[in-house]
């Protein structure tokens, strides 16, 4: 087999030698982020299953998911329906503007089937406390489809694109996702929120540490080659 010149293989090196240093670099930067993924997900198991505070005005990424408790009057005829699918199968979330006197708060009172969209019954009166997870707002729409608020079509829980669509006064920039402790025939289904965070960083460590082992063993290759000439060159 006929081996590359001299000059060819030093370059190879230097290329095989920069690849294995930023494989590397990849793969301890991905430990790095499995450490964090690993915060992350015992943070947010705390303040999913932690004693309900008062709902905030505000919120910062930091309070998703935090247990959170709010009283106040839905405002009627603001419902909004986001189409959504869950282990119930197809259908929406169902979104009312809960008047809490200082701000008004989008609770997703749950999840109510296609089948089951006419006959859902209004949202209570008179004051009310609601139960539930703080949310971050899902701007901008859903995988390949947009909010057309125009048309009143939603495929994602957009706070601010919803508040404006319903003319909502002070509203809060997150909504509350209800529990199940408000579930009742011909209301929605509330409690169906899925916590899962994907950690597939150590998969993706060794992944680059192989590859990094890869072009070790090209540099291996190539000395092997390079002791080979000098053998040769040897009177």
């Amino acid at each position: 087999m006929t081996r590359p010149p001299r000059r060819a293989r030093a370059w190879m090196a230097i290329l095989l030698l920069a690849l294995a240093g930023g494989f590397v670099a990849l793969g301890i930067w991905q430990l790095a982020r499995r450490e964090w993924k690993h915060a992350l997900i015992e943070a947010v198991e705390t303040r999913s299953h932690a004693a309900p505070v008062a709902a905030p005005p505000v919120a910062a990424a930091s309070d998703a998911y935090r247990r959170i408790r709010a009283t106040g009057r839905f405002l009627p005829g603001r419902r909004t329906l986001v189409q959504a699918l869950t282990d119930l199968g197809p259908g929406y979330w169902v979104l009312a503007p809960l008047d809490t006197g200082r701000f008004t708060l989008l609770v997703n009172r749950g999840f109510v089937g296609k089948a089951n969209r006419d006959a859902l019954a209004p949202e209570p009166t008179g004051t009310v406390t609601v139960t539930g997870l703080l949310r971050l707002t899902e701007p901008k729409g859903g995988f390949l489809r947009s909010n057309d608020p125009a048309a009143d079509r939603w495929f994602s829980r957009d706070v601010a694109a919803i508040a404006k669509a319903r003319a909502l006064p002070r509203p809060a920039p997150y909504f509350l996702d209800a529990d199940a402790s408000a579930n009742t025939p011909g209301q929605p289904v509330g409690g169906l929120t899925v916590i899962r965070f994907t950690d597939n960083h150590m998969t993706y460590a060794l992944t680059w540490f192989g590859m990094a082992g890869l072009c070790v063993w090209g540099l291996w290759r190539l000395r092997t080659a390079r002791d080979h000439d000098e053998d040769g060159d040897a009177p």
